[in-house]
């Protein structure tokens, strides 16, 4: 196919080949389809992987892997079990984002509707940066500096809120699931404060001056218009970091007390994750403790799976009303 195109210069015609479009959108449609393909590959080798690794040592343990409490591979009778890991998993994790998303979205109102635009700018660097940071320099900080200056407040917690399951028991100590979780609160802020920032900004000016033209204050039209258009994108964004919590492994490595216990106190010397198991157990591990390591990544990654799904769901709920305000 060709199009005539007259040149300035002595008025002749020229033929040049036009631009095929159907050729461009289905090399697109190609790579498209090899990316999602080769994903899905990626991920399914994994799995793969990973329950091939895990299958020997499992038959080789005398307990149930699901509900013992003790890790002991390498003994004479490999004896371990992920419940106490997957519970410290949970836990650590629960609270971490209980502790960051208000946080996080506090920043990132404050960013998109309350500070002046250069110090926003500023700001969202500063977010974007934290995000960055090595997940060892959290816990070389936790470590160093949050250990030994947390015991004071935990004993405050004990002494005055010993009477909630969390803050009970009879033993403080600064390595906890405690510092642990406000660790991992520290480093999913910023991702959750991000992506929350991008989707607020989001939001349709017209609704927004719509509702302060009908009255509403700045907070009324937050509350009415801001936070239900960009609830789908906090939860991703909550769901994001509670991804980022489960599988952090120096960080906790250096902080928890790596026991073998599920206990709800958590202030006390107990506490342990599976990431955090693996990271400290790898490097001593006969071929058999290894396998259990492997099959204690395995659940992990089922874990992850299993909340990334549950995440999608949540959003696809609020999908309509997303779409209806946009």
């Amino acid at each position: 196919m060709a199009i005539l195109v007259k040149s300035t210069a002595g008025g002749q015609a020229v033929r040049r080949p036009a631009f095929r479009r159907g050729n461009g959108d289905r090399v697109f449609r190609l790579l498209a389809t090899a990316a999602g393909i080769t994903l899905l590959a990626i991920m399914a080798a994994i799995a793969v992987f990973l329950v091939a690794e895990a299958i020997p040592a499992l038959r080789a343990n005398t307990a149930n892997f699901l509900t013992e409490l003790t890790w002991q591979p390498n003994a004479a009778e490999p004896v371990f079990g992920i419940g106490a890991l997957a519970f410290g998993t949970l836990l650590s994790s629960f609270l971490a984002l209980v502790m960051a998303t208000p946080v996080a979205v506090g920043v990132a109102l404050f960013i998109s509707h309350y500070a002046p635009r250069r110090l926003a700018v500023v700001l969202g660097y500063v977010v974007d940066l934290l995000a960055a940071v090595p997940s060892v320099v959290y816990g070389l900080w936790g470590a160093t500096f949050l250990v030994p200056f947390i015991v004071e407040p935990s004993r405050f917690l004990n002494r005055y809120l010993g009477w909630i399951p969390l803050f009970g028991g009879d033993t403080v100590v600064g390595r906890s699931m405690f510092t642990a979780s406000i660790v991992l609160a520290i480093m999913i802020l910023p991702i959750i404060a991000a992506i929350s920032r991008e989707v607020f900004l989001q939001v349709p000016r017209a609704h927004e001056e719509a509702a302060l033209a009908l009255g509403a204050t700045r907070w009324e039209m937050i509350k009415m218009v801001v936070l239900p258009f960009g609830r789908p994108g906090v939860i991703s964004a909550a769901m994001l970091g509670l991804g980022r919590a489960m599988g952090e492994t120096i960080a906790v490595a250096l902080i928890f007390p790596a026991t073998f216990t599920v206990s709800f106190q958590i202030l006390g010397p107990t506490g342990n994750s599976i990431a955090a198991n693996i990271a400290n157990g790898f490097g001593e591990a006969t071929d058999l403790g290894r396998g259990a390591l492997i099959a204690s990544g395995l659940v992990l990654f089922l874990i992850t799976l299993a909340v990334n799904m549950a995440a999608r769901l949540i959003v696809a709920r609020r999908a309509a009303y997303a779409r209806a305000v946009a």
